[in-house]
């Protein structure tokens, strides 16, 4: 049996995915939720028959009404137009920063022996001060003294162990 192409549906084909995209909001009212150009293909020229040549049977669109009683058939509630204002359900507050507990008070200075040396880092408020560079964490003072990434923590714990001892 040989086939007789809608020249509406002939026509999607060389439509592209925005194109596609406006013709499946005008058939079914809505914005497609995906850019898969094939999914939207597929979807238009099934609209597309069925309404050139009548759809589904009276006892398949009975059938269809049946299960779609059993089952929710939105998983996704649809998505708001951009041109209406959502309202504002999100609150802004602000957390006061609380000092880590595993450091020493700002102003004392970790020391730590270093292959052969001794390495002092100055606990700030904001920071670790090391050589006159000031550092967001341990770890990255860890990294300018050893060169690789290793865990501040770890690398300093003696010295941290000390001054919790003398505290």
């Amino acid at each position: 049996m040989q086939q007789i192409m809608n020249p509406d549906i002939a026509a999607l084909q060389r439509m592209t995915t925005s194109e596609l995209r406006v013709r499946y909001a005008e058939v079914f009212g809505e914005q497609p939720s995906t850019w898969n150009r094939v999914w939207m293909l597929r979807r238009l020229a099934w609209r597309l028959q069925a309404l050139a040549e009548g759809g589904l049977s009276e006892r398949a669109r009975q059938r269809a009404e049946e299960l779609a009683n059993d089952a929710d058939l939105r998983m996704t509630p649809p998505r708001m137009k951009t041109d209406q204002s959502i309202p504002e359900r999100t609150t802004v507050i602000t957390v006061p920063d609380k000092p880590d507990d595993r450091l020493p008070a700002p102003g004392t200075i970790l020391t730590r022996p270093y292959k052969g040396q001794a390495v002092q880092v100055q606990v700030l408020h904001s920071g670790f001060a090391y050589q006159g560079q000031v550092y967001p964490s341990l770890s990255a003072v860890a990294k300018a003294v050893t060169g690789s990434h290793t865990n501040g923590f770890l690398f300093f714990r003696n010295a941290l162990n000390n001054q919790k001892e003398k505290q």
